[in-house]
């Protein structure tokens, strides 16, 4: 059948022009994110309204702690804050946090590991980050009943006593004169933290050395750790790292790792060479405590590496 004379020209006559319909289908998505946006806010407890797609990321108060108490007096002891596609819960009442902390503790356990902790932990593989489970378990134990025992911590006390004599000292030195004492304290946490890992495996300038190169990528990494970053809060963005966190983060978590190898080496090598069981360190602790068989599961290098990762991250990040 021939089509009439003419059909394809009155056919694209006939469609409307993009430029017409691109407003209309702006409105149409934004009404459609709202709705979206709306329909999860609905299950979720009250809370200040926000933006499609940003939430409430843009109200946000540097002064969290001021911003929250604000909050709860107009929304109650708990409410809920949009933050680009993630949804928080915060609880200001006693009573409350501790359900949370306590009576529901393992329903609360987990958490969202953000884009530069995973990386830091070797993709969460620490006491911090671990799911709640056997592994979890098995880390708690490690770090709480066995590494932070009395008795390990008392293998370790001449390490921390003589940091702490040195700092005492250094400060004494400097009477009459300005001290950083933010400073001064970030050093000796640093160095009462270093000699408890590995105090029994290095010596004198080898000792300073790492310490140095310490200093300066934990200043780093700690700063990317308290970053927002984008990529937490909008998952589809994470593959195009718009902030540089993760490419920066992996480049110090490199430099990390090959201070962790080149100290499990040594630590080794004089192990062997000293045939001594005496726990002198952490690392000596953790790598006689990952050749025990009864552990289930079992504790390896990358655990070792994790902990030890995140045992400098806390101890350091206060200052």
């Amino acid at each position: 059948m021939a089509l009439p004379q003419g059909f394809f020209h009155n056919l694209m006559d006939s469609i409307t022009p993009w430029d017409s319909l691109a407003p209309l289908f702006l409105a149409f998505c934004g009404i459609f994110a709202w709705i979206c946006f709306t329909k999860r806010r609905s299950n979720l407890p009250p809370g200040p309204p926000g933006l499609p797609f940003l939430g409430n990321l843009l109200s946000l108060d540097p002064e969290l702690h001021s911003y929250f108490t604000s909050l709860s007096q107009t929304y109650g002891p708990i409410f809920s804050l949009r933050l680009g596609n993630k949804s928080c819960i915060i609880v200001s009442s006693p009573s409350i946090s501790r359900q949370v902390l306590k009576d529901h503790d393992t329903t609360f356990a987990n958490r969202d590991v953000p884009v530069a902790g995973r990386i830091a932990t070797y993709g969460g593989n620490d006491i911090v980050w671990t799911p709640y489970g056997p592994e979890w378990r098995m880390l708690r134990k490690v770090c709480v009943l066995k590494m932070l025992s009395n008795t390990t911590l008392d293998s370790v006390y001449q390490l921390r006593r003589n940091e702490i004599r040195k700092a005492v000292g250094y400060l004494y030195s400097r009477v009459g004169s300005p001290v950083d004492i933010g400073e001064q304290m970030f050093l000796t946490i640093l160095n009462v933290i270093t000699n408890m890992m590995w105090g029994g495996t290095l010596e004198g300038d080898q000792r300073a050395a790492v310490g140095a190169e310490f200093r300066e990528v934990v200043a780093q990494m700690t700063e990317l750790l308290g970053k927002p970053n984008l990529s937490d809060f909008f998952s589809g963005l994470a593959w195009f790292d718009l902030q540089g966190v993760e490419k920066q983060m992996r480049s110090l978590a490199r430099r990390f790792d090959k201070i962790f190898e080149k100290m499990i080496k040594l630590r080794l090598e004089k192990t062997n060479k000293d045939g001594s069981e005496q726990s002198k360190d952490f690392l000596q602790f953790l790598l006689k405590l990952k050749d025990e068989e009864d552990s289930k599961p079992p504790l390896t290098m990358t655990h070792i590496k994790a902990l030890l990762m995140v045992l400098f991250s806390l101890a350091t990040l206060i200052f």
